[in-house]
């Protein structure tokens, strides 16, 4: 009985706090969602879900101690059933082949790839030979070779001749799943064309909110040309087609990567300078100023700019999360209540992950609320220090400090867990760049974007290229000095978990007890230090070996798989390239061995490495990849060829109390919908 008196003792001190609590367990269940290895049953979301809800309509009538609780395993319950729903609700055909022929569809996506190419997502797709039950909704092509013979236009119907293929799965067990991420874009097949894309039809109706955010974008590019133009269009429509990727690498190298992503800054300085000039203006209108709520009037007009700003940016999680919190904030001043608040941001997170629970996984959710919510901690815990003895002008110049360290080493752990970079002068690049943001570049944009209408944004847009000019260039000079990125490991499973477990109790829990969250965070940065890699990889293709030694990791063959080459070593937190990782590996040729432990690992690369190696024999003892499948011989050794590793996966190795183990990105993803291993039955259900 004791321990019941102190439960609930506790509870009644976190009254009028619980409600931040409910997205961190919603989240819980989420997150539960997407670690199972087997795709639930139908009956059995249905049966989490209704559980949440009836046990949330119990718990009201509950005591202190024990209601919270069950809330709380209500909202756990309920993630799981939202997460399960909304991979039912995209669910969409996935080419199972790789198709090489025309393509035909509709352009509702323009942007480009990490290897600077301009990329078309289009939907209503036909593909030659293919029915309409086993062609994707939305394909994604990168465009190489010569183009230009059309602008690609929102709405417009093309067609080309391109490669297709499934996603692709993780380039290592326990690495990101791109077939995760394309199913909840619906994305079915991704690929790439060498030759011109041309126009089969012109745009017709619709995407009208696509249209006008490229054509504001166009707008924006032609009046600023090169990267400042670009820069601005990104800015004002969350259009990032026009950026290179120096330009990109610049950004993210001195941690001023978020100026590009319309979240929580951009939003609230639109909503802020709306709010401020429709007050000022109804205050100098006396009979209007005198008799009506012109402050609720403003809140209102800000409210309806950034629900235009939010509809014109796409929409990314990021953007969604901001509106929240400016929709709430601003809700609040028409209903005379406090608007920052943790329960704000609480909201936000509840609506987000609601509507799109896969956005737990990505950064962008992550660092987003990871910021936001360690920001309106912070300052919520200065509110009540006496700032009288600061000169006023010093008060500003602090605040900008404090944003920026706060918001900085919220979101640090999230983007080196994610991004394997840290960015050594990301402070210092901000407190130079972030408040021109404020000042110059996001009023300028709003006074360009109520001018473009009548042809007169030259001015503006002018103003607003001189503050991005400045940014740009602070992102050139500091990203090249030495030592201004480091390279951070890529930590286990549970670091993050542990992090944010430890930080959100800290921040949300008030009393003593928030101290306890000290423990989570010690132990997963112990975790994060003690990190290890997997001593040997193997891509899913066969076509790269990489082996872990005193020097780093060498891979087999210095060109081609470049992609995976990058990804194994950025989670090495290894800055080296391929060509200079391949050197690490002894020897040329089609035919390259290296010991890994007692093991020899051979890679045979293409039918020249194959015969190779049918000369040179091997061991029973050594593993093989091979990029060729083996027809009718017989080795003595462990052989992976392409057929075998279609099945498995990407592979690790490793020696494990001195014997060797294997796993496989297969039996890490297991049998999900997006994996292919519950796709029919989940298609079957939702045509029924």
């Amino acid at each position: 009985m004791r321990a019941l008196d102190r439960i609930e003792a506790a509870m009644l001190e976190q009254r009028g706090q619980l409600f931040a609590w409910a997205p961190v367990f919603l989240a819980l269940g989420i997150g539960g969602y997407f670690l199972l290895r087997v795709e639930p049953a139908s009956w059995m979301l249905w049966l989490c879900g209704g559980t949440g809800l009836g046990l949330l309509m119990l718990q009201r009538r509950l005591g202190a101690a024990s209601g919270p609780v069950l809330a709380a395993l209500a909202l756990v319950l309920l993630g799981l059933a939202v997460a399960g729903a909304r991979t039912h609700q995209v669910s969409a055909p996935v080419l199972s082949f790789r198709y090489y022929g025309p393509i035909e569809g509709r352009i509702v996506g323009i942007d480009r790839s990490a290897s600077d190419a301009v990329r078309l997502t289009l939907d209503t797709v036909v593909l030659r030979r293919t029915s309409p039950a086993r062609t994707p909704d939305r394909v994604r092509v990168s465009l190489h070779g010569e183009q230009g013979f059309i602008t690609p236009t929102p709405g417009m119907t093309v067609i080309l001749t391109g490669h297709l293929s499934p996603p692709q799965g993780a380039v290592e067990p326990g690495g990101f799943d791109f077939r995760r991420h394309s199913w909840f874009l619906r994305l079915g097949a991704v690929g790439y064309t060498r030759t011109p894309v041309l126009m089969l039809e012109p745009p017709a109706g619709g995407l009208h909110v696509f249209r006008a955010r490229m054509a504001l974008s166009a707008r924006v590019q032609a009046a600023l040309p090169g990267e400042t133009g670009a820069f601005a269009a990104a800015v004002m429509t969350g259009d990032r087609s026009g950026m290179g990727q120096g330009t990109l690498d610049d950004l993210r190298r001195t941690n001023l990567a978020h100026l590009l992503a319309i979240s929580g800054l951009h939003m609230g300085l639109l909503a802020g300078f709306v709010f401020a000039a429709l007050r000022l203006g109804f205050l100098l209108w006396p009979a209007m100023a005198l008799r009506l709520p012109v402050k609720k009037f403003a809140a209102a007009g800000a409210m309806l700019a950034a629900g235009g700003y939010l509809a014109l940016s796409g929409g990314n999680v990021a953007t969604e999360r901001a509106f929240v919190m400016v929709a709430v904030a601003l809700g609040a001043v028409i209903v005379d209540r406090r608007a920052l608040s943790l329960r704000a941001v609480a909201m936000a997170a509840l609506i987000v992950l609601l509507l799109r629970p896969e956005a737990l996984l990505g950064p962008g959710f992550q660092m987003s609320f990871a910021a936001t919510t360690a920001l309106v901690a912070v300052f919520g815990a200065l509110r009540n220090i006496d700032m009288d003895w600061m000169p006023r002008w010093v008060r500003p110049v602090l605040a900008v400090v404090i944003s920026s360290a706060v918001a900085g080493a919220a979101t640090a752990p999230v983007g080196m867990a994610h991004f394997n970079q840290a960015a050594h002068y990301g402070l210092m690049a901000n407190l130079v760049s972030v408040p021109l943001m404020g000042l110059l570049v996001m009023p300028a944009a709003v006074v360009a974007a109520c001018l473009l209408p009548l042809g007169l944004e030259g001015l503006a847009l002018w103003v607003m290229g001189l503050g991005l000019d400045w940014i740009l260039l602070v992102a050139g000079t500091v990203s090249g000095w030495d030592g201004a990125v480091g390279q951070v490991i890529s930590p286990g499973p549970r670091v993050l978990p542990l992090l944010a477990c430890g930080m959100l109790l800290m921040m949300l829990w008030h009393g003593r007890f928030r101290w306890a969250g000290l423990a989570p965070v010690a132990l997963g940065l112990v975790l994060w230090a003690g990190a290890e890699r997997p001593g040997v990889l193997v891509a899913e293709n066969g076509g790269l070996v990489g082996i872990l030694g005193p020097q780093g990791r060498a891979l087999s063959k210095p060109k081609g798989a470049g992609f995976v080459a990058g990804v194994w070593l950025e989670n090495d937190g290894d800055a080296v390239e391929q060509p200079q990782a391949a050197k690490r590996w002894p020897g040329t040729g089609v035919l390259r061995d290296l010991m890994f432990g007692d093991r020899l690992f051979r890679h045979a690369q293409g039918k020249r490495g194959l015969a190779a190696l049918l000369k040179a024999g091997c061991a029973p003892n050594d593993i093989v990849v091979m990029t060729v499948d083996l027809e009718g011989q017989k080795l003595p050794c462990e052989v992976y060829g392409p057929k075998r590793l279609r099945r498995t996966g990407a592979l690790s190795f490793d020696v494990v109390n001195g014997r060797m183990e294997r796993r496989t990105a297969t039996e890490h993803a297991g049998q999900r919908p997006w994996t292919g291993g519950a796709r029919k039955s989940l298609n079957l259900a939702t045509a029924k």
